[in-house]
Parts: structure tokens; sequence; C-alpha cells
């Protein structure tokens, strides 16, 4: 298990009403305000919880042997595992709710407070993101990779959900025209992609179990 394995999972973090905010805060008065407090919000709410969850696995490896005979690892692995298909049922319970949601309404005209809540709300208060977090951290520190190894994926689905935006700064407005089609699409199929990106880590951490 190393970094590049769990990258891909940074799509599942913003697939759903994550992306969808993205869309609506760079279509809003003052994208650059909106959007900026929204990627603080979801930066500072990740950093937090990929931390937390990091020192929650290596204290349950700790606590199971460590390295001894690999017990440790494999105990970590196994919750993994059962949080990564746990996560397959949530985003296949929710697949049909791409309806907008009344609250997306003041994203129109956010004010940088209300922006910086969503960004932290929506990226750690949701079960789907918060099983995603403890299932990367979780992969990361039962397989004694450093702490900094969380970095790249948290910038990643930053990266992700600010695409948006650079695309508004970049495109002008042929990226307005097209960011309603994004944000439609985001509502439907979304949840096609976590499903696939999901499956294809449940087997890599399967493998590593059958070692």
């Amino acid at each position: 298990m190393n970094l590049l394995t769990v990258l891909p999972l940074a799509l599942v973090m913003i697939a759903g009403p994550q992306l969808v905010s993205a869309v609506f805060l760079a279509a809003s008065r003052d994208p650059r305000r909106g959007s900026v407090a929204y990627l603080s919000g979801a930066a500072l709410g990740m950093l937090v919880a990929l931390t937390v969850w990091y020192v929650v696995f290596r204290a349950v490896k700790h606590t199971a042997g460590g390295d001894q005979e690999g017990r440790g690892r494999r105990l970590v692995d196994w919750i993994v595992l059962a949080l990564l298909l746990a996560l397959m049922v949530i985003v296949f319970l929710h697949r049909k709710r791409n309806q907008t949601p009344a609250w997306m309404t003041k994203l129109e005209d956010p004010g940088p407070r209300f922006a910086f809540g969503l960004g932290l709300l929506l990226l750690t208060a949701t079960p789907s993101n918060e099983v995603i977090m403890a299932s990367v951290a979780g992969s990361l520190a039962g397989h004694d990779r450093p702490w900094w190894h969380l970095l790249p994926f948290l910038v990643l689905t930053l990266l992700l959900l600010a695409l948006p935006l650079l695309a508004l700064l970049l495109l002008g407005r042929r990226a307005t025209a097209a960011l309603p089609k994004v944000r439609d699409w985001a509502n439907a199929h979304s949840w096609v992609i976590s499903e696939l990106v999901t499956l294809i880590f449940v087997a890599i951490v399967a493998a590593d179990l059958v070692k």
C-alpha cells in the first residue's frame, strides 16, 4: 500500500454535492471570494479529520501487536476493507438523490463565512467522506507510511474542487455556459465513478490481505 494507491479516492471525496457546490460558487456573483472560502473550509476540515484518523489507526495497530507477525497491519486492512464496503453501500443507496437541495440557492451570493462553513461540513460531516478519510488514513498508517503522505491526497482533493473556479478564470464565458452541464452530470452520474474507484481500492486491499 502506498501513496499512489489512495490518491484515486480523491475523486470519490468530491463526487456529489461537494463538486456541485463548487460549481455553484464558481457561477456566483463573487466566484473568487466564495470559492476560496469554500476551499479553505474544506482544507481545514480534511486536515483535522485525516490527522485524527491517522492517529487512531496507528493506535489500533500498536494495540493489536504492531508489526508482530503483521497482525497489526492485517487488522487495520480488515477494518479498511469493511469501511470501503460500507462506503459502496452508502453511495449506492444515495445514487438517486440528484435533486438540488434548497440550501444551494444561497450559493448564488454566499458570504465568505457561509462558504467556509459549507466547505468544512460537506468535506467532513458526510458519512461517505468520513469513511473515505478513515480508509485513506488507515491504509497509510497501517503500512507505516509517514503522516505527510496524507497531504498529497488532501491537495489533490482540493485541486479537483477548484476545477470549476480554475475553468472560469481560464475560459471565462465559455466556462460559464459549460458549468451548469457539469453540475447536472455530476448530480446524475458521479455515483458510478465513486463505485468504480472504491471497487478498485477494495480489490487492492483484498489482494494485500491474501499475501
